[in-house]
């Protein structure tokens, strides 16, 4: 799993896991997934959301999804464009070469989906993969896209965030910023300017929070132990009150940043519980994304919201 606040309380042992003696591995996502999805090395782990679903629709699915979101965000600031293209909106990447390092990564299909609402579908881009400040970078799981959509490799040799600056590309999209966006490059911006207004505007729209990760069990132990799905929920539930709590303590601030008082009341006015875990409460936001999944060509049949879940945690006691 990742390292975050709402996973600390786990692996410092505040909050105990029934029945289990753990053994934590804090790694990146690119880290996670690729050991899940190319090795399956960890009995418990952090999935990739799009990548689950594409192992779902495959024979011999490793993982069992648990509805405990890991990683949420909003997009809009993932998409950036030369200044010179004359991009303003989203209807102007209609016809553009974009680069991204996979194209099942979850944030790459939030972001085609907003822009599929702008009337941009995956068709009308030419996508170029490749390694964003490495050369080479391979998908996690092979992909069996529409005829109509076109996946090209970049040059070997050649990274995303070169192409960018030489302008071998018109754009990029990741959950990443390319490395020239952060070293200030002068060709190079969000396509949003004001990404921030443009996710609060979608939210008050659309309702969803976007989920990017998910936890997964292998699916023997999930058999093997019954009682296992349950009380991994819980315990990540418990793990993320604590952090909530503590983050809603502005005595001493508990991230290392300003003004948090003020992102805690933008959050609070958008919903009373943004970060929620459970199936119930989150239904709409999967039942969007696996819909856009499917239109992306990344699922080849419409997946449903309860398949993608251990059946045991779609419903919980209540006293």
């Amino acid at each position: 799993m990742g390292d975050y606040d709402r996973t600390r309380p786990l692996f410092d042992r505040r909050v105990q896991i029934d029945g289990v003696d753990p053994l934590f591995l804090l790694q990146s996502p690119e880290e996670m997934f690729f050991n899940a999805f190319r090795h399956r090395t960890c009995d418990v782990t952090e999935l990739s959301l799009s990548s689950y679903c594409v192992s779902l629709t495959r024979e011999d699915p490793p993982y069992i999804g648990i509805p405990v979101f890991l990683s949420r965000a909003f997009r809009h600031s993932s998409v950036y464009v030369r200044e010179d293209r004359g991009i303003e909106s989203p209807v102007d990447l209609a016809g553009k070469r974009i680069g991204l390092a996979e194209y099942q990564l979850t944030a790459n299909v939030w972001v085609r989906a907003i822009l599929a609402e702008a009337g941009v579908t995956p068709d009308r881009i030419t996508w170029l993969r490749g390694g964003m400040n490495a050369p080479g970078r391979p998908e996690k799981i092979r992909l069996d896209l529409p005829a109509d959509v076109t996946v090209e490799q970049a040059p070997e040799g050649a990274t995303l965030n070169q192409m960018l600056v030489d302008g071998a590309i018109d754009g990029f999209i990741g959950p990443r910023w390319p490395a020239c966006f952060h070293e200030g490059h002068p060709m190079v911006r969000r396509l949003w300017r004001d990404g921030l207004q443009a996710a609060r505007d979608w939210h008050a729209e659309s309702g969803h929070f976007p989920i990017m990760h998910i936890l997964g069990l292998r699916r023997e132990l999930a058999a093997q132990h019954p009682w296992l799905p349950g009380a991994l929920l819980k315990a990540f539930t418990l793990s993320k009150q604590a952090a909530q709590a503590a983050l809603a303590d502005t005595s001493a601030t508990k991230v290392t940043m300003p003004f948090v008082e003020d992102i805690l009341a933008i959050s609070a006015r958008m919903s009373a519980d943004i970060w929620s875990y459970g199936v119930a409460e989150n239904r709409a936001t999967l039942a969007y994304f696996l819909r856009h999944h499917h239109a992306q060509g990344l699922s080849p049949r419409l997946l449903e919201v309860d398949e993608l879940f251990h059946p045991s945690t779609l419903e919980s006691y209540s006293l």
